[in-house]
């Protein structure tokens, strides 16, 4: 994946820079800008990210600088794997290609 030009340095929202410099606290604040990077002026503070549904909750420590606030605010659902067919099926019995049973010689 391209990254940024270190020239240029970290992208940072307009809006986040005008708090940084009105040093108005970030305590529970909403960010819309995922595609900001986390500066060490935003350590020790926690801000609601928006995930495209709702806001969720992120504590910024030090080991977060240098990411992105998208990366704290996952968009999907977990999905557990199921280890267990379904019922109707016996555990021995494997099938073949398309779902057919295959004859065990």
């Amino acid at each position: 994946m391209p990254r940024r030009s270190i020239w240029k340095g970290s992208f940072v929202d307009a809006f986040l820079l005008r708090m940084k410099k009105k040093r108005d606290p970030l305590l529970n604040r909403k960010i819309w800008s995922r595609r900001s990077s986390i500066l060490p002026e935003f350590v020790d503070s926690s801000v609601r990210i928006y995930n495209g549904k709702t806001f969720v909750r992120c504590k910024i420590t030090e080991g977060r600088v240098g990411h992105k606030f998208g990366e704290f605010a996952l968009t999907r659902k977990r999905r557990l794997s199921r280890t267990n067919i379904g019922p109707g099926k016996k555990r021995g019995e494997s099938q073949g290609a398309y779902g057919t049973k295959r004859k065990s010689d």
